[in-house]
Formats: structure tokens, sequence, C-alpha cells
């Protein structure tokens, strides 16, 4: 019976490339950032909207219209965009196994959350610049 070197390797060391992309720290920490901005972000915005209360439409347009709550805003649109993104990248990557499929919802993930955070920051800005 011959020795061979191969039969010596981890189940890890066999995988076919399978190693890792490099991108998982900046990812993780990424999604953190993000959640931090959201969780802070997301305080302002439930207090703000507490004290609110029950104003007055033209009241509500005013609070969003003012400079730092409009910029408060968006931060979170587009922190909670983004974190939803990275979220669903993971579980995709996790629970897809089908390379087409898992391409096709990364496209369409990333697609709609684009499109969610621009169309989002539009309508801010649209009343924050009066119109």
């Amino acid at each position: 019976m011959s020795w061979n070197a191969n039969d010596m390797r981890t189940p890890l060391k066999r995988a076919r490339n399978w190693g890792s992309a490099k991108d998982g720290t900046n990812h993780f920490i990424w999604q953190r950032v993000t959640a931090v901005i959201v969780a802070l972000t997301g305080l302002w915005l439930l207090v703000s909207l507490l004290t609110l209360g029950t104003s007055e439409y033209a009241y509500m347009r005013a609070f969003v219209a003012d400079p730092i709550n409009a910029a408060v805003l968006m931060l979170f649109l587009v922190a909670m965009f983004w974190h939803a993104k990275l979220g669903l990248q993971v579980v995709i990557e996790d629970y897809v196994h089908k390379p087409l499929n898992s391409a096709v919802l990364q496209v369409a993930t990333i697609l709609i959350c684009a499109l969610a955070a621009i169309a989002s920051v539009l309508a801010v800005l649209r009343i924050a610049l009066g119109s």
C-alpha cells in the first residue's frame, strides 16, 4: 500500500478552492456599523414621532423639511437599506446552494435595496426642498 499525501489533508483543505473570499471581516464590520447607525437614528426617529404625537400634516412636513431632521432621516434610510442588503446577502449565501439562483437573488437584492433607498431619499429631499 502506497502512502498518498492527499490522504493527510483535512476536509477543509480538500475543498476545491472554496476557501476564504477575503471579504468576511469587511462585511462583518459594515454590518455592525450600519446596525449601530440604524439603532441610533431609529431611536431618534421613534422619540421624534412620539413627541410629535398626532400633529397636523403641515407640522409633520415642516419637521421633515428641517435640514437636520432631513439629514438624519436620510442617514437612517440609507443605513437601513444597506444593512438589509448585507443581511440578505448572508442569508442567500448560507441557504441558497444553486449558483444561478444565488446570483439572481443577489442581483435582485442589490437592485431592490438600491431602488428603495434612492426612492426614499428622493422623497425626503422633495419634502425638504419644498417641491
